[in-house]
């Protein structure tokens, strides 16, 4: 090409990402905006994480109420749908007897996007408020009980059935983290206990 005089034209990469900008643009951190929860029922956050069962990937899906920590609701699949957030909203939904008006964070994943979730959010006058995109912190308090979890009850244990899996995991969150743990951001009380003292 020298000696032809010829010089190579240098061509930017681009990566297509078909609906890129709609995915950043749908939803608004409402939670960022907000002042911490002063009762129960006011905030909720959720998630979903991975586990390992028999070397196949196990979804945990949780619903937290964020002025106690307490883990309201969840539910565990091999699918990562919306009906196993659905079926954790569910569940949490009961047990604090439908509360109205509640407002309702996760991420931006298609199963708390998807238009049957979104549904059960309206049907029950939640606002939805999203991560912002990039921002996995934004639902820090999820994460977190993520990592107690992890910590806790599944480094180091090798579940060979699901229903092993599960059972612990109704032990963990309903006798041992809702119940027993002390939370430094609790005054050192458990969930239930600083939902019991505030009431």
């Amino acid at each position: 090409m020298r000696e032809a005089g010829l010089k190579g034209r240098v061509v930017r990469v681009t990566r297509r990402q078909p609906g890129l900008k709609r995915f950043k643009a749908k939803g608004e951190n409402l939670l960022h905006k907000m002042s911490k929860p002063t009762a129960i029922n006011q905030v909720w956050v959720a998630d979903v994480t991975y586990l390992k069962t028999n070397g196949k990937w196990q979804y945990l899906a949780t619903v937290m109420d964020l002025y106690s920590r307490r883990i309201l609701g969840w539910s565990l699949s091999s699918t990562r749908t919306t009906e196993l957030t659905r079926a954790a909203l569910t569940y949490a939904l009961k047990k604090r007897n439908h509360p109205q008006g509640v407002l309702f964070h996760t991420d931006r994943g298609v199963e708390y996007a998807g238009g049957e979730f979104q549904k059960l959010l309206m049907e029950n006058g939640f606002r939805h408020s999203m991560n912002r995109p990039g921002h996995c912190t934004d639902n820090a308090f999820m994460e977190s009980f993520f990592h107690s979890l992890k910590a806790e009850l599944i480094r180091g244990v090798t579940w060979s059935k699901v229903a092993e899996l599960r059972r612990a995991l109704s032990t963990y969150i309903n006798r041992f983290y809702n119940t027993v743990r002390l939370h430094s951001g609790l005054d050192y009380e458990s969930p239930i206990e600083y939902e019991q003292r505030a009431a």
